[in-house]
């Protein structure tokens, strides 16, 4: 399954819930060309190859996604879902619109669920409420919103995190099939509404930032 959202959302959340809550979810440990950092293990936290290695992962199909980060490549192992399956586990994915895309694609029966932000005031709530980032960093948070949510129409199943305990039981409704039908319960005109909000705090609040 495949989490998207816009920053503040609250997807990181949720993926960790599910996994907290239930041994059905399952995160992947995806490939990287960084180098380990402290007490990381191979195998455990992150598969660690040489930038070789990974094109030759690329070039033989073995990745299901993928994307550059600051210059360095991570990517979600192919065989890791698969042994995941036959497991009979859940594997949780928490990744950008580009990385959904690559899923979507490569893996047809994925679940993607584009996760919501109840309001632009829960989410800027979200945003500045731990007083860790600056507002230059809040400005490229919002911007980048606009765009990941203009993509909300590309996915089946959309949920809004208002009520954590709520939205996670939609998903694990969606993932374990017991949501038959595609969960569509946020109308279009909603997320429109959203973006509208965004741009207006932008143009409000954040026109004089970036200069």
């Amino acid at each position: 399954m495949v989490l998207v959202a816009p920053s503040g959302a609250g997807k990181t959340t949720l993926a960790h819930r599910l996994v907290a809550a239930s041994d059905r979810f399952v995160f992947s440990i995806s490939a990287t060309t960084r180098a380990p950092r402290g007490g990381e293990q191979d195998g455990v936290d992150y598969y660690f190859v040489s930038d070789d290695d990974f094109e030759a992962m690329i070039d033989a199909g073995e990745l299901a996604e993928w994307a550059a980060v600051h210059s360095r490549l991570y990517g979600t192992p192919r065989a890791a879902l698969e042994a995941a399956a036959l497991r009979g586990e859940h594997v949780v994915l928490d990744i950008d619109v580009q990385g959904a895309r690559q899923i979507r694609d490569s893996v047809p029966d994925a679940r993607l669920i584009f996760v919501l932000p109840p309001s632009v005031a829960v989410l800027m709530k979200r945003l500045t409420g731990r007083g860790t980032e600056g507002a230059g960093e809040v400005e490229r948070r919002l911007r980048s919103a606009l765009d990941e949510l203009q993509a909300a129409s590309e996915f089946e199943h959309r949920v809004v995190n208002d009520d954590l305990d709520r939205c996670l039981e939609q998903i694990e409704e969606i993932v374990t099939g017991e949501q038959t039908e595609a969960l569509n319960a946020v109308p279009l005109e909603n997320i429109d509404v959203l973006r509208a909000g965004i741009a207006r705090v932008l143009a409000e609040e954040y026109e004089n930032v970036s200069s």
